[in-house]
């Protein structure tokens, strides 16, 4: 091939945008940090056996595998890392406190979740181990909400949701289990036609075929008369576990949380349940304008360390911070700025030289040493002697677009 060409869904980052995403990635990080939330870095690769936790059929299937030529046992190529911080939580950290932890790597997915997405993304997020009550919820939104506004991002759209709804007509009716997949993604695009189709050939019950078709319609402001809240607790089965769903709901919904974040607009989508099957409790998706996806979503995975050995309460979230970056240069409606270029100097051992480009470096500008033939034309500024003193010359914003 004259140009070599990159497998579908995967592309470079040029040196400009790696160097955007690295200043979001710290200061993301440095925000977590403020939080409590400790760094880690777990193995891109784990036994399969590891992304197979609490019904993750999902993450089996957008995991590459291979054989470890050591073990010959099957290997994946991790496609999220909440179970990875859950395992380090339950076998490593080992405390009955309340634990948080946060990352920043690269996942790799074998399927694309969209016609426009990448198979390798750079994912970040925040897991909270040990806490069920509401404040841990809120916690966790609270800091997604506060990761947006550090990329710029402050007119935010938060859905909620709660996979607890589902996991009560599951009780109910445990037909509804092998046709969960297909309920999902009918119950995702509000598409009440299909989802009459999966109860006409399947020996679901009427209230659970009932109650589906009712998911569909309970979207919008979640509080008030008419609020998703109030409509259904009036059209929902009057079940323990929907009940106790929408108690948790409303509290949220009641927060002081949002009065704090005027910018943040709340609504409740019963009918989204988009996340990873691991997913038990509340849920929630933040959008904003001009995305056509959540920029994050997150919620409870209680018990996912029981396959680890120790069952712990746990929510988090995580975002792509590619898809971030795009989105708040996208919402500050100028093109992205090109990578600054270094000072150059001459490649010599004049007297001084060394000094002076230590000096800048140590300064925190950086230097490269360019041949002469190059250093003539360099855009940018120049290390020249002037005086006996090796001072930068010409215009510092003078850059080209690196990509």
């Amino acid at each position: 091939m004259s140009t070599w060409i990159l497998p579908d869904h995967l592309s470079d980052i040029l040196p400009a945008e790696a160097q955007r995403l690295e200043s979001l990635r710290r200061r993301l990080v440095d925000l977590y940090r403020g939080y409590g939330y400790q760094l880690f870095q777990p193995p891109l690769l784990e036994y399969i056996e590891a992304l197979r936790v609490q019904g993750a059929d999902d993450l089996d299937h957008r995991s590459f595998k291979l054989i470890d030529p050591l073990s010959s046992r099957l290997l994946g190529l991790r496609p999220d890392i909440t179970p990875q911080a859950a395992r380090v939580d339950a076998q490593i950290l080992k405390s009955d406190d309340v634990a948080r932890l946060c990352y920043a790597a690269p996942v790799v997915h074998a399927l694309p979740s969209g016609i426009h997405s990448s198979r390798e993304q750079l994912q970040m997020g925040c897991e909270l181990f040990g806490e069920a009550g509401l404040e841990a919820d809120l916690e966790v939104q609270e800091l997604a909400l506060a990761s947006l506004a550090a990329a710029g991002l402050q007119d935010v759209h938060l859905s909620l949701t709660h996979r607890g709804i589902l996991r009560a007509l599951q009780v109910q009716d445990p037909g509804l289990a092998g046709l969960l997949p297909e309920v999902l993604l009918a119950l995702g695009s509000k598409d009440r036609t299909r989802l009459a189709g999966i109860c006409g050939r399947a020996t679901l019950r009427p209230e659970t075929c009932q109650a589906l078709d009712v998911l569909c319609t309970l979207y919008g402001p979640a509080l008030g008369d008419r609020g998703v809240i109030a409509r259904a607790r009036a059209s929902l089965p009057a079940w323990p576990l929907v009940a106790q769903a929408l108690d948790r709901l409303e509290a949220i919904a009641r927060s002081p949380l949002f009065a704090a974040h005027p910018g943040c607009r709340l609504s409740i989508d019963l009918a989204d349940q988009r996340g990873w099957e691991y997913h038990n409790g509340v849920m929630f998706s933040m959008y904003t304008a001009g995305e056509a996806d959540a920029l994050v979503r997150g919620g409870r995975y209680d018990g996912m360390g029981e396959a680890f050995g120790r069952a712990r309460a746990a929510t988090g979230f995580s975002l792509s911070l590619r898809a971030l970056l795009a989105a708040a240069e996208a919402a500050a409606g100028a093109s992205p700025r090109p990578a600054s270029l270094p000072i150059a100097a001459p490649w010599s051992d004049a007297p001084g030289l060394r000094e002076a480009i230590g000096a800048l470096r140590q300064a925190g500008q950086a230097v490269c040493r360019l041949p002469d033939a190059q250093l003539a034309s360099w855009p940018g500024q120049r290390l020249e002697q002037r005086n006996s003193q090796w001072v930068p010359v010409g215009t510092p914003d003078s850059s080209k677009d690196q990509q």
